[in-house]
């Protein structure tokens, strides 16, 4: 089984919270159950908070950047406004075997 699927390219996701972390505690859960949903959906293959904690990372594939951009704007935290994103577009040529 590949987990990077053929045609797809590899996108990093790096959230950046604009408010404060008790203004984000409450967007969590909801954005927890968004999370699981891409990971579901097959489309994230990694995720993580930031160390120190000011946003996360989000390591995922997809056909085109709009497509993920799109997904993204769906995350509670998009809908909330508490957050700036970037995406950052790669094409995994080189690749760990348990990405192939």
């Amino acid at each position: 089984m590949s987990f990077v699927r053929k045609g797809h390219n590899l996108f990093v996701i790096d959230i950046e919270y604009i408010v404060e972390m008790d203004a984000v505690a409450p967007h969590l859960d909801a954005h927890m159950e968004f999370i699981a949903k891409g990971f579901d959906a097959g489309v994230f293959l990694a995720s993580g908070p930031k160390v120190p904690r000011t946003g996360g990372v989000i390591v995922a594939q997809g056909t085109t950047r709009q497509a993920i951009e799109t997904l993204m704007s769906e995350d509670p935290f998009s809908k909330a406004g508490i957050i700036n994103l970037n995406v950052t577009e790669f094409i995994g040529r080189n690749l760990a075997d348990v990405l192939r």
